[in-house]
């Protein structure tokens, strides 16, 4: 069973908190929001890192139940993801060395572009979303209706009615083994 689900929610949560607090540091100028704002700026950096690496390993595991659209989906998300993961970490240091050395200007910065951050990761989410609503619903039907459509083209090939019978009942158990797999990659069936 894949973890992303539900790590992805902290990438999406966490910058938005941090970027809450960050304005309130912009606003006001008290340490404590700096201290604060940096703290959720570190965490967020880590669960963008961890988020992407459970999707970099979840991603494999459902590529091949995605169609092409899907696919090329998939690896546009893994790439963002990344991009996002690189340039939060940065921000994280920025901050720290900021809150650290006391200067406002390098913390602005910082906060200024933790607000971009969290925009893009809003479109990260929605990608996301496309995957698993658009291109992935559920991820078996892509794969059975292939399976259905090359199965026909095979019957229509065929002439002994038994030839026929034994295509489709191929295609049934093909479709049962997939059913199985996205059942087992669900949790919802011990291996």
């Amino acid at each position: 069973m894949m973890i992303h689900p539900a790590t992805v929610h902290f990438a999406i949560v966490l910058p938005v908190v941090a970027s809450v607090f960050g304005i309130v540091y912009l606003i006001n100028r008290e340490e404590l929001f700096s201290k604060i704002s940096t703290i959720l700026i570190l965490f967020t950096a880590l669960a963008m890192a961890g988020v992407w690496y459970s999707g970099s390993i979840a991603g494999p595991e459902i590529y091949d139940f995605l169609s092409e659209a899907g696919q090329n989906t998939l690896v546009q998300h893994k790439e963002l993801g990344l991009y996002l993961a690189i340039s939060m970490g940065l921000v994280a240091l920025l901050k720290i060395i900021g809150c650290k050395v006391k200067k406002f200007f390098l913390e602005a910065i910082a906060i200024i572009a933790l607000i971009v951050i969290t925009l893009a990761t809003f479109v990260q989410g929605n990608m996301g979303g496309e995957l698993v609503y658009n291109h992935g619903t559920p991820f078996k039907s892509f794969i059975i209706m292939d399976t259905l459509h090359e199965t026909a083209e095979a019957v229509n090939e065929e002439e002994e009615d038994s030839a026929k019978v034994e295509l489709y009942q191929e295609a049934l158990e093909d479709i049962e083994l997939i059913h199985e797999e996205v059942e087992i990659y669900y949790g919802n069936q011990a291996e």
